[in-house]
């Protein structure tokens, strides 16, 4: 089955010493099966810039992101292909994502879709962990989940996480339009960018 036709997407952040590594698998039965993408995140970068391989071998690039700017507080990224023609776009919802985090994604012939975080009690609690003293210096525990909807209110795709601990992410697909590598670039970037 090829990328653009699969329906779920399973994606596993592993936290190393110097850098997140995300691995994207296809679906298969409801557990993780083949590797789709593989990506490795360095900490500490000024401008972010995340390229997703089509495995660990990194010998070919599947896309990239880039941030537009260096200090980038809704101003979003671009999603490229391996040979830098654009696929799309997403981007905070900054004013939005001071309550509930909120994104924008958008694919040129497509539309736009907008993805916020499906609990409001559990956004505020999440805000609240940040400030909570040595407490809110470790990850996040509970899970959270994104759903992302056309203009006309239809329904994307959702991210849901799956574990408590661990990285561990559900993504389905309910738009077959929708390009696959837009959304796994904005699975990754709920998970690299949150917090920012």
């Amino acid at each position: 089955m090829s990328l653009q036709n699969t329906q779920a997407l399973h994606v596993h952040q592993k936290v190393t010493f110097m850098v997140n590594r995300y691995e994207v698998f296809a679906d298969d039965n409801g557990k993780p099966g083949r590797l789709v993408g593989f990506a490795e995140q360095k900490r500490l970068k000024i401008k972010e810039k995340i390229t997703i391989y089509t495995d660990s071998s990194k010998d070919a690039v599947l896309f990239e992101f880039n941030a537009r700017k260096v200090l980038d507080l809704g101003s979003g990224y671009d999603v490229t292909d391996a040979n830098g023609r654009q696929i799309g776009l997403f981007r905070k919802d900054f004013a939005k994502s001071l309550l509930r985090s909120t994104w924008h994604l958008e694919q040129p012939g497509w539309g736009t879709s907008t993805g916020a975080e499906r609990n409001r009690f559990l956004a505020g609690f999440r805000r609240l962990w940040q400030w909570i003293p040595v407490i809110g210096d470790a990850p996040f525990p509970m899970r959270y989940h994104f759903d992302f909807v056309a203009e006309n209110g239809a329904p994307v795709f959702s991210v849901d996480k799956k574990t408590w601990l661990r990285d561990h992410y559900l993504v389905l697909v309910q738009d077959p339009g929708v390009d696959r590598r837009l959304v796994i670039a904005q699975a990754v970037a709920l998970d690299a960018l949150q917090s920012r």
